[in-house]
Formats: structure tokens, sequence, C-alpha cells
């Protein structure tokens, strides 16, 4: 049994009240064109003419060569987290494919688990690849762009 990771509440209202990104940036403002941008947190698109924020985000504890940092959209007003025992959110449907890869309990990649997946295998592919001891979760990103999405973590 697997369940989908939102980011953390409390970074997230961080971000809210201007709390730099990755970079050491604040977070920067933009009217959502409702033409998909997915919010982090909560795991919903942000509708049209909603205010969001774009921020760099390393999901990782520290600093090294696998910790990838990329751009993620997040509602700019307040949202509740996707909640961990819901089914899977509609942020990771609407794809074709999603590209899904494995992280050891040092978050190093995995070598081996990074596959492109049809969006309807999602959660298939990703509790198979938390079936391996060597995998202690997995990172869910756009096929098309390799923003992260979400984590998959075992229940």
């Amino acid at each position: 049994m697997i369940h989908i990771t939102a980011l953390d509440t409390g970074t997230v209202r961080a971000w809210q009240r201007g709390a730099p990104d990755a970079y050491g940036n604040p977070p920067e403002r933009a009217v959502s064109d409702g033409g998909g941008n997915p919010c982090r947190h909560c795991l919903r698109y942000i509708p049209q003419g909603a205010p969001m924020l774009i921020l760099a985000h390393r999901p990782f504890e520290g600093l090294h060569p696998y910790a990838e940092t990329g751009p993620i959209f997040v509602c700019a007003d307040l949202c509740a987290r996707h909640p961990e025992d819901s089914p899977l959110p509609v942020v990771l449907t609407s794809s074709s494919h999603y590209l899904i890869k494995g992280y050891a309990r040092d978050d190093r990649i995995v070598y081996g688990t990074g596959q492109m997946v049809p969006a309807r295998e999602l959660l298939v592919a990703a509790e198979t690849m938390l079936k391996r001891s060597d995998v202690a979760y997995a990172h869910v990103r756009s096929a098309r762009n390799n923003c992260y999405q979400a984590r998959v973590d075992r229940a």
C-alpha cells in the first residue's frame, strides 16, 4: 500500500508569507492562466484567475549531486493539503505519462528505477517500485519537463 505525499503545510505557509525558495529568492507572484498549474500542496490545478506562487523547490534535505532543484507552483491563497489516504489526485491523472524515480534513504537515486509510465499505471508502478528494499520513497515528475509533482511513500 502506498500514499501520495504533498508538500508540507508549514513549508507552503512560509512561502505564502514570502519565505525564500531553494535559491534564496522570494516566491514570484503570478496569476494562473488555467492552463495546468498544479499546486504541490493541495495537488489540484490552480484555477484561472487565481493568484499563485512560482518558486524553486528542492525536495531533499541537503545539498548533494542528486538534490535536483526545479520550478513548482503553489496556491498563493491558503489551500488544504492533499490527504495522504485519498485517491490519486487529478494532477497525477491528466497527463498521458509521468516519470517516477526511486530514492534510497540517503536521498540518492536508485539507478534503474527511473521510468516513464502511463498515468493509468502510475500507482501500480510506484507500488512495485516501493517493494524493493533499496527504495525508501519515489518522486513523481512530469514526463515533459521533469518538474517535481509529488512524493510517493509506503502507507
